[in-house]
């Protein structure tokens, strides 16, 4: 019968005594050791920083997504004359000089009729003023919507009401105010119910809208306007009590006659914004849109239709790009991290041969040889990735504080890349403790 197999596994003394060994060995070549962990360190510092920008981005990205709204078509008009309207020399070219009625609630009704994937559609009319309430005064934007405006932008009612239906239908004087307007104007009273001039018109306060915080670069990128600085009023409000620019009145005549080379805008709405059922569906929608307001307009081209989410998922996909560039680059340096632990440990075998000669003579087994120079080299990637996981906090910050940019750390990313360095460290390090094990304890003794 033969005799069962000797288990060449350490026990849990001898490991420990590894263990203490082995960390015994770094902390008598600290320099050494730190020096051997560069690697990891930057490695471990790039990928945190890395993916910190990464969340920062996509969470930016997001909130622009929320802030135009999702699966959203946005119309505006052009207020600069066209080339179709330019009029030139040439008398065949006067043809180009064609008459269009601009962007206008038709245009909403014939959209809304025709395309039945269209779950929401609100016009908007924007109208620079200025609020003036017990003596303080100030410009802000005046802006006429339709109550789907609110869902579609996400926007929630802190207090108040809505617009109800009698305010929708004979345009009645009355608004909801952004939260800064509230601060401004009713900074230690109820505004509901109060009244505030706005333009020519006294406006009663209806409800107060949830605050919007919004970014400078959000404001820069996707040209919005600081919302809680607005006065929102029913479409028909600015319609009926401030100017609607479909009807040709007398003062609209004598501004043109006075100066025949300015511009006019002869739009009735400044934004028109569609919500598509279906995201999939969003470019052929706006192609359909795009030849029905040709039609309308007679073919003068003075209106542009943007696609805001697609805009904002590409820019997320270059992010996305950025990510895995600065990914791979902090993957090499994780990677030549490893391969400096591994020379340093090799080195390491040569100058303690006798070390390991004299381990083995007096009873150590090549295991015990292979867990001291193995847990050696994790504790060096290990330490290197706690002093990298510090550093690339920092880093986070720093860029967030010093280049505008918003960071995220995640407790994800911290464990991912603590786990791939001390990773590195054991497979790195199987080698070296390999070749120390093999050493001839006669022969290493005997080594000078």
């Amino acid at each position: 019968m033969k005799p069962p197999m000797e288990n060449n596994f350490p026990d849990k003394e001898r490991l420990i005594a590894n263990l203490t060994i082995a960390f015994e060995a770094v902390l008598s070549n600290r320099v050494r050791s730190i020096l051997t962990g560069l690697g990891i360190i930057f490695g471990v510092a790039a990928v945190i920083a890395m993916l910190a920008i990464g969340n920062g981005a996509q969470k930016e990205i997001i909130d622009q997504i929320k802030l135009v709204g999702l699966n959203n078509i946005v119309i505006k008009p052009i207020i600069e004359q066209t080339e179709e309207q330019v009029s030139s020399d040439d008398p065949f070219n006067k043809e180009k000089n064609k008459y269009s009625p601009g962007l206008t609630l038709k245009d909403k009704n014939a959209i809304a009729k025709m395309l039945p994937n269209i779950q929401a559609i609100s016009p908007e009319i924007v109208k620079d003023t200025y609020i003036m309430n017990k003596g303080i005064r100030r410009s802000a934007k005046l802006v006429g919507v339709e109550p789907p405006y609110f869902k579609l932008f996400n926007f929630e009612l802190e207090e108040g009401t809505m617009f109800n239906e009698q305010n929708l239908i004979h345009g009645m004087p009355v608004c909801i105010i952004g939260k800064s307007i509230k601060a401004k104007f009713f900074p230690s009273e109820n505004p509901i119910g109060k009244k505030l001039k706005c333009g020519n018109q006294w406006l009663t306060v209806m409800g107060v809208l949830e605050q919007r915080i919004i970014s400078e670069n959000s404001i820069k990128r996707l040209g919005i306007r600081d919302y809680n600085m607005d006065v929102y009023v029913p479409l028909k409000t600015v319609l009926i009590r401030y100017e609607n620019r479909d009807l040709i009145t007398k003062s609209m005549i004598k501004k043109a006659d006075k100066d025949n080379t300015t511009t006019t805008n002869y739009h009735q709405l400044d934004r028109l914004v569609l919500q598509v059922a279906e995201t999939e569906k969003l470019s052929a929608t706006a192609d359909i849109i795009a030849r029905m307001l040709a039609r309308k307009h007679f073919d003068v081209v003075d209106y542009e239709i943007e696609i805001p989410e697609l805009l904002l998922k590409q820019q997320q996909r270059t992010n996305d790009v950025f990510n895995y560039v600065l990914g791979a680059i902090a993957g090499i340096s994780l990677l030549v991290g490893g391969i400096g632990i591994m020379n340093i440990m090799l080195a390491s075998v040569l100058e303690r041969i006798k070390e390991i000669g004299l381990r083995l003579s007096i009873g150590a087994k090549k295991t015990d040889i292979v867990f001291q120079f193995m847990f050696e080299a994790i504790m060096i990637s290990a330490t290197g990735g706690i002093i990298g996981i510090f550093t690339g906090v920092l880093m986070a910050y720093g860029v967030s504080a010093f280049a505008d940019i918003p960071t995220i750390i995640s407790f994800g990313s911290i464990v991912i890349s603590f786990g791939v360095a001390t990773l590195i460290g054991l497979i790195f390090g199987i080698a070296p403790a390999r070749k120390a094990a093999q050493q001839n304890p006669i022969t290493s003794l005997r080594y000078e």
